[in-house]
């Protein structure tokens, strides 16, 4: 538990400590002090490089092709295919949800605005994230004997919540946190993991540059029809209920 909690702070103090440096010298360098896309995009790059080298050069997450090598192509379709079906239900539910502060939407909206915010959201996130959160933190949790599996996978999605940093985000976070916390500890791999935060980054950055309004409800893109919404939902269900069966059914370690 120790070694999780330290992982949680170093990663979020690379976060801040990396930011403030490069918003420091960001003025120096461009002489302006706005707050710009190209800043934004920058230092999210530059934060999550750093953490991908300080993880893997410390050896805190595992890097291994043995789970590679039992070629699981079929359980990362299903990861993938998963992701595609989450995304309009969890929509749903979070429109049913009171609505919680957005603290961090315009710089969102600045990066997903911009081609290159891609290389942030839907690359180094979902690479940077699992390296630390199901690589380093889970696989930690999962190691204590005060923990059942479920008990660290649900504490590592609480971690994986908190560090958004964003109200909004966290409930949805947290649901996904569990789902990949899941597919990590069925597959001893943060592959799977990465393939469905991939997934769902991508998508995510591909609706908003379709529909950039981060306010539009899901009635408005089915044309106000309440029920081509719940249609929709039931769909996505049907995509990811039998997703979540066949990962359930194909998912497992190397050593087996």
């Amino acid at each position: 538990m120790k070694k999780a909690i330290s992982y949680l702070v170093i990663f979020l103090g690379i976060q801040i400590l990396g930011g403030a440096i490069i918003n420091a010298v960001w003025p120096l360098v461009t002489g302006s002090s706005d707050k710009t896309p190209a800043l934004l995009i920058t230092t999210t790059v530059v934060v999550s490089v750093i953490v991908i080298i300080v993880f893997l050069w410390a050896r805190w997450t595992e890097v291994s092709p043995k789970w590679l090598r039992t070629r699981p192509w079929t359980v990362l379709a299903w990861s993938v295919v998963a992701a595609l079906g989450t995304l309009i239900p969890s929509a749903w539910v979070q429109e049913q949800m009171p609505e919680l502060p957005n603290l961090v939407e315009s710089e969102f909206d600045m990066i997903l605005g911009n081609r290159w915010g891609y290389v942030t959201i839907g690359l180094l996130a979902p690479l940077s994230e699992e390296i630390v959160m199901r690589g380093g933190i889970l696989k930690e949790l999962l190691k204590s004997t005060k923990l059942s599996p479920w008990g660290a996978i649900a504490i590592s999605a609480l971690f994986f919540s908190l560090i958004h940093m964003n109200p909004a985000q966290m409930p949805h976070a947290f649901v996904i946190g569990l789902l990949l916390g899941w597919m990590y500890w069925r597959t001893g791999s943060i592959l799977p993991c990465m393939a469905y935060h991939w997934a769902n980054n991508s998508a995510a950055y591909v609706i908003y540059n379709i529909y950039p309004d981060p306010d539009i409800k899901l009635v408005e893109l089915f044309k106000g029809s309440e029920t081509h919404v719940i249609l929709a939902v039931v769909f996505s269900l049907l995509i990811l209920l039998p997703a979540l069966y066949q990962l359930h059914l194909w998912m497992r370690r190397a050593e087996e």
